[in-house]
């Protein structure tokens, strides 16, 4: 650079500097959005938690009946049987409207920024923790979310303590959803499927063999938790999993099962991977044999 004049060099530095440090700020603001699917959703720890509980509001996503018999300190009961109804179809297990479903959560004292941890059991819940993150993504929820990693057992394993008693009422808040349907999909959508995308069964053998949607495949949701506690798969076992069973991981990928209960368990974990982003078809098979012309 000998022969260009000193002033140059330093103006062509500067621009460089500046050119580095605008990547860095964008960087950072856009990484977060894209990751942020639900409210920066990731997993926390038993012991993190433990250390933590005042900084949350904690969802109990089993049957009412299990978080009756022993919860975390502090949580409240959260399952989906509380939260679904047949519509007016006569269409099963469909969630709440979004304005009720926003009103008991400001019930709650939840808002859309209400930092939240969910767990469950991957059993008995039949994966309502997935339920219950996909339920705040599609509400537009924007606060954090935290999945107890290996759930109730997992936190139990531990030696950590659970309750009886009801918590305290907390103060009502109002939750400002904010719907985003890119975490849904109709009926119609899948049946016309304009655009590629894989679909991915998610209920038992039994049910599978009984019907599904044409051209979808089989993975039964419990092959995507591992060991006594339960854990989500990680990236490379989730990735591993869906490439043994012929899913193109480079189209989009819609996840069903009867209800979309189960299915919003393995859209938990599909977000979890950092792979790009799936959809829940929430009315599942029930939507699909009531609403489909197949």
């Amino acid at each position: 650079m000998s022969g260009i004049p000193q002033e140059r060099i330093r103006f062509i530095l500067h621009e460089l500097k500046f050119s580095l440090a605008l990547l860095f700020i964008m960087t950072g603001i856009l990484l977060p959005w894209k990751n942020a699917l639900a409210g920066n959703m990731s997993l926390i720890e038993p012991s993190a938690l433990n250390g933590e509980l005042p900084k949350y509001v904690i969802l109990d996503a089993r049957p009412e009946s299990e978080w009756q018999a022993g919860h975390i300190p502090g949580a409240l009961s959260f399952s989906w049987k509380s939260f679904t109804r047949a519509d007016e179809n006569g269409v099963q297990f469909r969630v709440f409207p979004p304005q009720e479903m926003a009103l008991a959560l400001g019930g709650m004292g939840i808002d859309e920024k209400t930092s939240i941890v969910i767990y469950g059991d991957a059993d008995k819940s039949w994966g309502g923790e997935g339920w219950a993150a996909w339920i705040l993504a599609w509400l537009g929820y924007s606060g954090s979310v935290r999945i107890l990693n290996g759930g109730i057992q997992a936190w139990l394993n531990e030696g950590l303590k659970v309750m009886t008693d009801a918590p305290k009422n907390r103060e009502k808040a109002t939750y400002n959803y904010k719907l985003a349907p890119q975490w849904d999909i109709s009926t119609a959508e899948i049946e016309q499927r304009k655009s590629p995308m894989v679909l991915i069964d998610t209920r038992s053998t039994m049910e599978w063999l009984r019907g599904s949607i044409p051209g979808a495949i089989h993975i039964e949701w419990t092959k995507f938790y591992s060991g006594t506690n339960r854990r989500p798969l990680d990236t490379t076992a989730f990735k591993q999993l869906l490439k043994d069973n012929g899913a193109d991981i480079s189209k989009p990928i819609v996840y069903y099962c009867r209800g979309g209960i189960r299915s919003g368990y393995v859209w938990m974990v599909h977000q979890l991977s950092g792979l790009p982003d799936a959809r829940n078809y929430e009315g599942g098979m029930e939507a699909w044999w009531k609403l489909s012309s197949k």
